[in-house]
């Protein structure tokens, strides 16, 4: 993808999630039933057992899994970033209102340019946010670039269920029912159009290992959640 493609794409993006920002948590709480929180705990659980642990939550949002991965053991430092400011702004008025768990820093940057030294952080996630990303493969060069040797690299995604009767349900709800109470609720129907849509042109969970793999990350596994609809793969940088 071109720079020029790459820049547009990401400033409509950055621009939709600024849109709906004051009804992102409720809408998608409601929209997968509220397990998009079961998810977030699956995900930080399998960042390892580092207590006092420096962490980076890449396309952080308004902070869920970044509160998760704080609250593992009340003494993690953990960055958040994000390119949207008012995703943050949510974030930080969250985290003042409901302080709790370990340190939360919150930075505005690009996935693709991530603003930290080699080496630096012991694990990184990323959760929701692969789709959002032009390139992927470089997103994780530069998330393998940041995490230490050894340190374990964490991605939570929306994606496609593999049984063909779960597939045609999911499919069902993302073209029909998503759409719909998005707008009902944010009064922005784009913005849950370009969700479904994400969704269906996304990468497979194995060409994502592959991915993964190709930036040094090894021992990569991939779990499945909930049929199929959500998908957590963790991986180690080499030594």
């Amino acid at each position: 993808m071109s720079g020029d493609i790459q820049e547009g794409k990401t400033v409509n993006v950055r621009a939709m999630f600024a849109s709906i920002a004051d009804y992102y948590d409720p809408v998608n709480s409601l929209l997968s039933l509220r397990r998009d929180g079961s998810w977030r705990r699956f995900a930080a659980s399998k960042c390892g057992t580092n207590s006092g642990a420096l962490a980076l939550d890449v396309a952080t949002g308004t902070g869920e899994l970044a509160r998760h991965l704080s609250r593992r053991d009340g003494e993690s430092m953990v960055v958040g970033l994000d390119f949207c400011p008012r995703m943050l702004q949510k974030a930080k008025a969250k985290f003042t209102a409901s302080p709790g768990g370990g340190l939360i820093e919150l930075v505005l940057g690009d996935a693709l340019q991530l603003p930290f030294h080699e080496n630096t952080f012991d694990y990184v996630t990323i959760g929701f946010g692969l789709r959002n990303i032009p390139d992927i493969g470089a997103a994780f060069r530069e998330i393998a670039r940041v995490v230490k040797p050894g340190g374990r690299v964490v991605s939570l995604e929306l994606t496609r269920p593999q049984s063909l009767l779960a597939r045609a349900l999911h499919y069902f709800s993302l073209f029909h029912i998503v759409p719909y109470i998005g707008r009902l609720i944010s009064g922005n129907r784009e913005a849950y159009t370009y969700l479904p849509n994400s969704i269906m042109v996304s990468l497979s969970p194995e060409a994502v290992k592959g991915l993964m793999e190709e930036e040094g990350l090894r021992e990569v596994e991939i779990y499945r959640l909930t049929l199929g609809v959500a998908t957590v793969h963790v991986g180690i940088k080499g030594a």
